[in-house]
């Protein structure tokens, strides 16, 4: 197994992409902690799950954009497994779709924390903890091209984790490697929510491989990043988008 004896927090786990990711890293032998906002349901399935095939996980609430809940996460990490190993920042999101001119500030404030400040607090609070190993960041492809309509703000935080991203590379090498994914179309809640279906129709007709990614696919590439398969690389931002954008 790729990540036997290693282990993993993975924030924004119990849907989607973070739960897909976690469940693909338990099957590789990670202990996996999966922090989640309001996805309780999932994310307790995951651990019956990941414990009923011998692996070890446990489900935690948190609001990521407060201290004591990053600090409470990454603590019974280290207390249950011993250590971090991989940091997935997956917690973020949309909020809502605002242009600039209907935008008040505290909806750029709520966008910017969910998924730029939390990736800030969670990765200084596992730095303590992780002495070698990998951070995996998800951006979007939003980052690269602004988003859809009213998605400024949301576009902005995803190109700051980009950024922060190569910074943080340059910074814990050796040791440490730091990369970022920049999803397109997965077919997720997210777009269940935000995105009309004759858009979803139109990215499947109009990308290479015509069709929207998964999640297994996301999470796929997330295993690729956390274990040595990926021992050089640091710094990037993989797209993974079916084509769609090239960067």
């Amino acid at each position: 197994m790729k990540l036997a004896g290693q282990s993993a927090i993975i924030t924004g786990g119990g849907r989607d992409i973070g739960l897909a990711v976690a469940l693909k890293l338990a099957s590789e032998g990670a202990s996996v902690a999966i922090n989640y906002f309001s996805s309780g349901t999932g994310a307790d399935e995951a651990v019956k799950k990941i414990t009923a095939a011998g692996g070890k996980a446990f489900a935690m609430q948190g609001d990521l954009t407060k201290q004591d809940d990053v600090d409470a996460l990454v603590a019974r990490t280290v207390s249950e497994f011993g250590g971090v190993n991989i940091l997935v920042n997956n917690a973020g999101g949309l909020v809502a779709r605002k242009t600039i001119a209907e935008m008040p500030l505290d909806h750029w404030r709520t966008v910017m924390d969910l998924n730029l400040t939390s990736t800030f607090m969670m990765t200084k609070a596992a730095l303590a903890h992780l002495k070698s190993g990998a951070i995996v960041n998800l951006a979007s492809q939003a980052a690269r091209d602004g988003g859809g309509p009213g998605a400024v703000a949301y576009a902005a935080s995803k190109g700051a984790v980009m950024t922060m991203t190569r910074g943080l590379a340059k910074e814990l090498g050796p040791d440490i490697r730091v990369n970022a994914l920049c999803p397109g179309m997965i077919d997720t809640d997210f777009h269940n929510v935000h995105t009309p279906d004759a858009g979803r129709r139109g990215y499947e007709a109009n990308a290479p491989l015509k069709r929207q990614g998964t999640t297994e696919d996301t999470a796929n590439l997330v295993l690729f990043l956390a274990c040595s398969d990926s021992a050089f690389i640091t710094g990037t931002n993989i797209d993974i988008n079916g084509g769609m954008l090239f960067s």
